[in-house]
């Protein structure tokens, strides 16, 4: 019999919560589950995204990937206090992100209609152009929680063993 951790390791996070408290005692594989969504125009992409994590009861997951466009992004850029609004048609390149009926925090970049890309944290209000196509990737084993850490001043991941 052998020991296998086995996780796909698309985020730090995500890595780090199976290599600490995901051991696994058979010789298959552990399967981290998906679980795929797809938004249509005019869906609010973080509010869809967290809907889906709390009626699926989802502990611990993240952003597997993620294309689409949208309309309007509400984006909070490093170090600032305050979001910003942009309007116009957007591609999403990229989103990442530790989902948890615990809290979420995810990071999106995009592009206009000339590439140029910005990246920033995901807030509520991002609104679907034309799709939004997700997949999650939901980590059993764990759960994320948002703790305050004083060091930072903000809710920052915490990861804990489930029974």
């Amino acid at each position: 019999m052998s020991l296998a951790l086995i996780c796909v390791n698309y985020t730090a996070a995500c890595k780090a919560a199976c290599t600490h408290f995901v051991k696994v005692t058979m010789t298959g594989a552990v399967v981290l589950n998906t679980f795929s969504i797809r938004l249509h125009p005019g869906q609010d992409l973080l509010k869809e995204i967290d809907r889906v994590v709390t009626e699926q009861e989802i502990e611990a997951a993240c952003v597997l990937t993620c294309v689409g466009s949208l309309t309007t992004a509400v984006l909070r850029f490093a170090n600032q206090e305050h979001s910003e609004e942009l309007s116009g048609h957007f591609e999403i390149v990229s989103l990442t992100g530790v989902l948890s009926v615990h809290g979420s925090h995810c990071h999106i970049s995009i592009a206009d209609k000339h590439g140029r890309t910005i990246g920033a944290h995901l807030l509520e209000g991002c609104k679907v152009y034309t799709t939004a196509e997700i997949v999650l990737g939901v980590c059993e084993g764990v759960r994320f929680l948002r703790t305050f850490d004083p060091d930072t001043g903000y809710p920052e991941l915490e990861i804990k063993k489930t029974d």
